[in-house]
C-alpha cells in the first residue's frame, strides 16, 4: 500500500460544479491509482450555505459518481479548537501577529495576520504546472483570524492538511496564489509541504470559464437531464487528461490504471456539450440489454400489454439511437398510444405537399394485401422497394414515418412498423391521408 493521501475539500452549498467534481474524480483516481487513500473534507465553516440540506446533495453527487471515500468524513468546524492553538503557536514564535483593522462596514476589531517572509523565494515544483516561483516580499502578509476570533480558510485548510496527513494536494490552479501562501505556512509550523498539482480551468467556446451561463454547470443538472454517471465521470476525466491513445471511452478499471498527474494537460479544457452528448449515448449502448428494457418500460408510461419479445424488439431499436434516458418517453409515445403529437414542420415537409394523400392511401391498399404473419420489417421493406424501382425509397419512407409516427425522425421506418402492427399502420396511414396530407 502506498503512503500517498489526497482529499478533496469542498465548502458545501447546495450545488456542485463539475469543475470542483473533476478535481474530486482527479484525486480518487490517483489515490486508486497509488494504492493510497482518498480523503473527504468537509470545509463547513460558512454555516449559513453549508447547511445539513447542502452537504447531503454533495455526498449523493459523489456516490452516484462511484467517488467513494476512505475514512470518515472530516469537518472543518469540529476542528475549530486546534486551529486557534496552531495560532497561538504562530503569535508566540513571531510568525503571527495581531493589528486592529476596520471593516468595509465600518468596524473596528482585532485581526491576527500572518507575517509573510521579507526575502527569499518562495518555490515549488508542481506536478501539473512545473517549477513555480515567486518572490516572498511580492506577498503581503494576510489575515489568519477575523475579529470574531473565526479562524480563516487559510489557516484552517493548513492545519487540516497537517492533521490528516495530506501529501498531495490536487486543486484547481485558481489556488495558485493561495499555495505560495500556504508553503509559508507549513514551513513556519515545521510541517512537511505536501506535493502539489494545479489543474487547469474548464473553459467555454469563448476561452472564459465555463459558469451556468454557459448551459448545465452542476452535477444535479446533468442528472437531472438523464446522463449517466459512468457517461459524466468518463467525460470529465478527459477535460485536461488523456490515455496516451485514441480511446475515449473507458472502464472504470482503465482509468484506475492509466491515471497519473504527470499527464494532465497545462492547457485550459474547453468544454464541449456535443462530446459529452456522444459519450452518453456509448454508455447507454453498453446498459446490459435486460436493464434497458426495465428502462424502457418504466418510462413508457401506461402502455398495451405487450409480450416480453416485443419489449425486446422495440428496446433493441433504441437503445442504439438513444442519447438520454430522458428521451424514452417521447421515442415510444407513438407505439405506447395513439394520442401523440405531429411535429408541425415534419408534417409541413413530408405531407402538405401536392400528391402525397394518393400515395398514404395507395399504401393502405398495398399494405393491406400482405398476411400478418408477414408483417415484419424485412417484407415491409422489399415491398416499398419494389414501389421505387430503384430509384431510392424516400418519396415513400418520409411520408409514412410522419404519418404513422408524428415525427420526422426515429428508429428504422420498417422497424416501426413491425412494432405497430398492420391494423393500427393502416389506420394510421388512413387517418393522416385524410386530416394531414394534401
Amino acid at each position: 500500500m502506498s503512503d500517498i493521501r489526497v482529499r478533496f475539500a469542498p465548502s458545501p452549498t447546495g450545488k456542485v460544479h463539475i469543475g470542483n467534481i473533476r478535481a474530486a474524480i482527479y484525486n480518487w483516481l490517483y489515490a486508486r491509482h497509488t494504492g493510497g487513500k482518498f480523503l473527504l473534507r468537509i470545509e463547513d465553516t460558512d454555516l449559513e450555505r453549508s447547511t445539513p440540506e447542502a452537504i447531503k446533495v454533495l455526498m449523493d453527487c459523489m456516490k452516484w459518481l462511484g467517488l467513494d471515500w476512505d475514512e470518515e468524513v472530516f469537518y472543518q468546524t469540529k476542528n475549530a479548537k486546534r486551529h486557534l492553538e496552531v495560532v497561538d503557536s504562530l503569535l508566540a514564535s513571531g510568525h503571527a501577529y495581531k493589528v486592529e483593522k476596520t471593516s468595509r462596514e465600518g468596524k473596528t476589531g482585532v485581526v491576527t495576520m500572518f507575517r509573510m517572509p521579507k526575502e527569499g523565494v518562495i518555490e515549488f515544483d508542481d506536478i501539473v504546472k512545473g517549477h513555480m516561483a515567486k518572490k516572498a516580499e511580492d506577498v503581503q502578509d494576510f489575515a489568519i483570524v477575523r475579529s470574531d476570533g473565526s479562524p480563516i480558510f487559510h489557516i484552517a485548510n493548513v492545519v487540516d492538511d497537517i492533521d490528516q496527513g495530506v501529501t498531495h494536494i490536487i486543486r484547481g490552479d485558481d489556488h495558485v496564489e493561495n499555495t505560495f501562501k500556504h508553503i509559508c505556512i507549513f514551513k513556519a509550523l515545521g510541517a512537511p509541504v505536501p506535493k502539489y498539482g494545479h489543474l487547469s480551468m474548464i473553459v467555454n467556446a469563448q476561452g472564459k470559464p465555463y459558469s451556468k451561463r454557459d448551459g448545465a454547470a452542476f452535477v444535479g443538472e446533468y442528472k437531472d437531464q438523464g446522463y449517466l454517471p459512468e457517461a459524466l465521470f468518463n467525460y470529465l476525466l478527459l477535460l485536461g487528461w488523456n490515455p496516451g491513445d485514441d480511446r475515449e471511452v473507458l472502464s472504470r478499471e482503465e482509468m484506475v490504471e492509466l491515471f497519473d498527474l504527470e499527464k494532465v494537460h497545462v492547457t485550459a479544457a474547453k468544454f464541449d456539450l456535443k462530446k459529452l452528448q456522444w459519450m452518453n449515448g456509448e454508455y447507454i449502448k453498453k446498459i446490459p440489454h435486460e436493464r434497458f428494457v426495465e428502462e424502457v418500460k418504466s418510462r413508457a408510461g401506461e402502455a398495451p400489454a405487450h409480450d416480453g419479445a416485443w419489449w425486446d424488439y422495440l428496446a433493441d431499436q433504441l437503445q442504439v439511437r438513444t442519447k438520454f434516458l430522458n428521451d424514452i418517453p417521447s421515442m415510444v409515445k407513438c407505439f405506447v398510444s395513439d394520442d401523440y403529437e405531429f411535429d408541425p414542420k415534419a408534417v409541413e415537409k413530408r405531407l402538405a405537399k401536392d400528391g402525397v394523400k394518393e400515395l398514404l392511401l395507395d399504401l393502405v391498399e398495398r399494405f393491406g394485401g400482405v398476411a400478418e404473419p408477414d408483417w415484419l420489417a424485412p417484407k415491409l421493406e422489399e415491398l416499398v422497394k419494389g414501389l421505387s424501382q430503384g430509384n431510392g425509397m424516400g418519396p415513400w419512407v418520409h411520408p409514412i414515418r410522419v404519418a404513422v409516427s408524428g415525427r420526422g425522425e426515429g428508429i428504422g421506418l420498417f422497424e416501426m412498423l413491425q412494432l405497430l402492427g398492420k391494423e393500427k399502420t393502416l389506420a394510421r396511414l388512413k387517418s393522416a391521408a385524410e386530416t394531414k396530407a394534401k
